[in-house]
């Protein structure tokens, strides 16, 4: 998310470094393009204008500190600016009610709702520690209703049995009665939705949300719709009160519109973002560290967030002891460190989250996607037992069957056997004194010009 956005501001903020003030003549032409770069991003028009006059206001005549230059102080202006328009801080769910506490969530079909209590229903259970209840109250799609049991089995949380011949507030009425009584407390509503609002879809809605009194009211929209994804979520607003927002489908979406328009366009915050099709593809929305983002500075935090929830530490564990007392690194490892990366969402998932990144070639960023995750794994299962454990031993008849087992070509066996063998060398490196630096050091090497540059950590 916000690729382009990234792109076009690294490019325009540079420009005024090596200023020695700030006047209104040589922030102008920055500005402009700050305007456009915006525009392109689909946000929308009066959160273009505000966002601008406010920079303005803030940067025009503004010296020079001792420790920052020009350049740092319109950048650390436009970031805070950035915070702001967004929300400048996440807004958690306020679930301190008798339980069950009840969540209605609201939006237009295809946007990703059902999908979203699923996901959410997972973040209550495994983060908060809580025990959730779903239901669908979606009396037009038979297939909703089953699909949101499917989802709910997968996560393991509760599932409210419905039907279409039920009536929407008999069906919630009835789940937040079972609820209480077993002492959930959590109850997810799934909603109908609709292609487009209409005043039918909005009565039936008022009247669930007057029936069940819910604590929060989530509208989700779909992120790729850019500022018509604010002006829906004002629609809704003006016939239920809304109390937050969840922003699905962020990881398609290269423009950031909805992101930057939806809490200046209807004042309430984005509580969420879908970040992927998996169930643990939700994160709590931080305008910080998405401000960070966007500016190209990395998202340290939440990626040190998704490495304690997602990472087997005592998997972990085990290949560093091994490491550690000379045992050796072999591809069954590797294989066990892909599939790590892949549960916290693949390579580029977290390189997103690593200041400088924008700067990574776009030949790289082909290279680290999930196909090659998947073709990596597939090249090691082809593998017999022997050959895991000594790699060296293979050879051109081997590599051929190796090929041929994973539909692959001889030259990616080759570029795996390769790319093994220098992470073999760097886990050499960590035993002994110094053993981490000398590893970061060789890792270093291992990576294009420029991507632990601009912002990255210096070794």
């Amino acid at each position: 998310m916000f690729e382009n956005l990234q792109e076009r501001l690294g490019k325009t903020l540079k420009n005024i470094s090596g200023r020695g003030r700030l006047t209104e003549d040589n922030i102008k032409d920055t500005l402009r393009e700050v305007r456009m770069a915006f525009l392109e991003a689909d946000v929308a028009l009066p959160v273009v204008r505000e966002f601008v006059k406010q920079v303005k206001e803030r940067a025009v005549g503004i010296e020079v500190t001792k420790s920052l230059s020009p350049g740092q102080v319109f950048i650390k202006i436009v970031r805070e600016e950035l915070e702001k328009a967004m929300g400048e801080a996440n807004e958690e769910l306020s679930l301190n009610a008798q339980p069950p506490a009840v969540v209605m969530m609201a939006g237009l079909q295809g946007a990703g709702k059902t999908t979203s209590v699923a996901k959410l229903a997972k973040f209550l259970k495994e983060r908060k520690k809580k025990s959730v209840l779903v239901v669908s109250a979606d009396v037009y799609r038979p297939a909703a209703i089953k699909q949101l049991e499917t989802l709910a089995d997968e996560v393991g949380v509760e599932f409210f049995p419905s039907d279409i011949s039920q009536q929407p507030v008999d069906i919630a009425t009835a789940a937040i009665s079972h609820a209480k009584k077993k002492f959930i407390d959590v109850v997810l509503v799934d909603t109908a939705g609709r292609l487009h609002v209409d005043n039918d879809m909005m009565d039936e809605i008022k009247n669930l949300h007057h029936a069940i009194n819910p604590i929060e009211t989530l509208f989700v929209v779909d992120a790729m719709t850019g500022q018509d994804a604010a002006n829906t979520a004002k629609a809704f607003d003006e016939a239920l009160p809304l109390t937050g927002v969840i922003l699905t489908k962020t990881d398609g979406d290269a423009r950031g519109g909805a992101a930057l328009s939806i809490r200046h366009i209807t004042g309430k915050p984005i509580k969420f973002m879908g970040v992927g099709e998996r169930t643990d593809a939700l994160e709590p929305f931080h305008p910080d560290r998405i401000a960070s983002r966007i500016l190209g500075m990395g998202d340290v935090l939440s990626l040190i967030e998704e490495v304690e929830m997602k990472v087997d530490k005592e998997q972990a564990a085990k290949v560093a002891e091994k490491v550690f007392k000379g045992d050796g690194f072999t591809l069954d490892d590797f294989a066990e460190q892909l599939k790590q990366m892949k549960n916290m969402g693949g390579m580029m998932s977290m390189l997103d989250k690593l200041p400088g990144m924008a700067n990574l070639p776009d030949a790289v960023k082909g290279q680290m996607g999930d196909k090659t995750f998947i073709q990596m794994e597939a090249i090691i299962s082809s593998m017999t037992k022997k050959e895991r454990a000594r790699p060296e031993i293979i050879k051109g008849s081997r590599k051929k069957r190796i090929a041929a087992g994973s539909g692959t070509q001889v030259q990616e066996i080759n570029k795996l056997l390769k790319q093994f063998t220098q992470m073999q060398k760097m886990m050499k490196k960590m035993k002994g004194k110094g053993g981490m630096m000398k590893m970061m050091r060789g890792m270093k090497g291992m990576l294009p010009p420029g991507m632990m540059g601009g912002g990255g950590p210096k070794f």
